[in-house]
């Protein structure tokens, strides 16, 4: 694997954007764990190693077990995950997947039982936002540790 080169330094106006969009889309209210396991599973999706890797260490640092982490590829034969967790993620799938179907009205339906509009709105922005990132990871060739000083010597 090799980096194709650093977007951040290649166009910093357009990292800032992205960090703008990021840091909007924290002030949504959406709860941190429920942010982390929305991006780790758009990022999932996605085929985005980096991310995947990035946020699944963020989510261990909030204390989040082991088992958890593992499961949520595969959250719907996983009973470790809330109603609400089940909801906020099914919803990400929709949007991410947004070309296959749209956002069924039962996977709206049930998104709307756990979340206000604005807190939908928000899970809609933070999928947005998520898919930014992983499309910019995934087209500048980023891979977990890439910007690590052991693999960029390696």
């Amino acid at each position: 694997m090799q980096l194709r080169m650093n977007y951040m330094t290649a166009n910093q106006a357009a990292f800032q954007a992205l960090l703008k969009l990021e840091d909007s889309v924290k002030k949504l209210g959406l709860e941190p764990v429920l942010y982390e396991l929305i991006k780790i599973r758009a990022s999932q999706i996605n085929g985005c190693a980096f991310c995947v890797d990035m946020h699944t260490a963020d989510l261990r640092k909030m204390g989040e077990s082991e088992r958890r982490i593992n499961l949520i590829a595969v959250w719907r034969e996983a009973p470790q995950f809330t109603a609400k967790e089940r909801a906020a993620l099914a919803l990400a799938e929709a949007v991410v997947r947004i070309a296959d179907a749209g956002v069924p009205q039962d996977i709206y339906d049930e998104a709307r039982r756990h979340f206000s509009e604005s807190e939908y709105v928000a899970i809609v922005m933070a999928v947005n936002a998520i898919g930014s990132w992983n499309r910019i990871a995934i087209s500048t060739g980023m891979f977990p540790g890439c910007f690590d000083k052991e693999t960029a010597q390696a």
